[in-house]
């Protein structure tokens, strides 16, 4: 993945939190992507990570690179540890212009393997962490003057893909965005979605074989797979001042993929 160029300041003195943003060793996963590239255009990260050696080592490449981070561990699933995250933040920086909520995982797909425990756990990670979050740092940015939450959630939760309780934590991130950008607009606080879709990361290349690579190539108006850093430039112009009128949408990277949902659906669960 080659990695982008440093563009015009455009977080310059705003302070960012993004969890999720560990990735193992040299991996670029979305939210080390994402640290990456804010703090590339200005801003003083926090990266949040449940693995605190993970986020260590994307702040200590953010510092090499000549800017500011500090590292925190955490279950952000835990209010407390929210909390702690948001005061952390203010602390080393001063104040909260950005959240980037990116923690998620997935797990079993169908009904029959789902268990109450595995749902709840699914759900707490990809969307009661998310509120949160939110709710722990929008004084801070209402009392900076606004601010940005951008939530990361999936093509998954916008077309049926298979996935009984990822799909829908996922689908739910966009409607917790939209309630916030509603009811905290006026503070001068905006909240938007990204849904990746198509994204070859690290990670998914470990579990996913060179056939379904190329069903995911085949399938894809563009006929390519996206990267951690085409979900990373969509957080950045909507953390940015330039989506300043921008509020409560859900912006798919995908290459297109959402827009025939129902065949590449189709394609992934059956193999057709």
């Amino acid at each position: 993945m080659p990695e982008p160029i440093r563009h015009h300041d455009r977080l310059a003195g705003k302070v960012a939190i993004v969890t999720g943003a560990g990735a193992e060793g040299e991996d670029i996963g979305i939210g080390r992507a994402i640290a990456l590239l804010l703090a590339r255009e200005g801003a003083s990260i926090l990266c949040a990570d449940l693995d605190l050696a993970r986020a260590e080592a994307t702040a200590a490449r953010i510092v090499a690179d000549g800017g500011q981070a500090v590292a925190m561990g955490g279950d952000v699933g835990d209010a407390v540890v929210c909390a702690d995250l948001v005061a952390r933040a203010v602390e080393a920086f001063g104040r909260v212009d950005i959240l980037v909520n990116n923690v998620g995982i997935s797990g079993p797909a169908t009904l029959e393997t789902m268990t109450l425990d595995y749902w709840n756990r699914t759900l707490t990670t990809n969307l009661t962490s998310a509120m949160l979050m939110s709710q722990a740092a929008i004084p801070h940015m209402a009392r900076a003057g606004g601010g940005s939450i951008v939530n990361i959630s999936s093509l998954a939760g916008m077309r049926a893909m298979g996935a009984i309780a990822y799909g829908p934590s996922k689908a739910a991130m966009a409607q917790l965005s939209r309630e916030i950008g509603v009811l905290h607009g006026r503070q001068g606080i905006r909240a938007n979605t990204v849904a990746p879709g198509h994204v070859m990361t690290p990670h998914a290349a470990r579990y996913m074989s060179d056939d379904m690579r190329g069903m995911r190539r085949k399938v894809s108006p563009l006929g390519i797979e996206g990267d951690a850093w085409d979900v990373a430039q969509a957080v950045l112009f909507l953390a940015s001042d330039e989506a300043r009128f921008v509020n409560g949408v859900e912006l798919a990277v995908d290459g297109g993929v959402e827009g025939i949902g129902p065949l590449a659906g189709h394609a992934f669960i059956t193999g057709d």
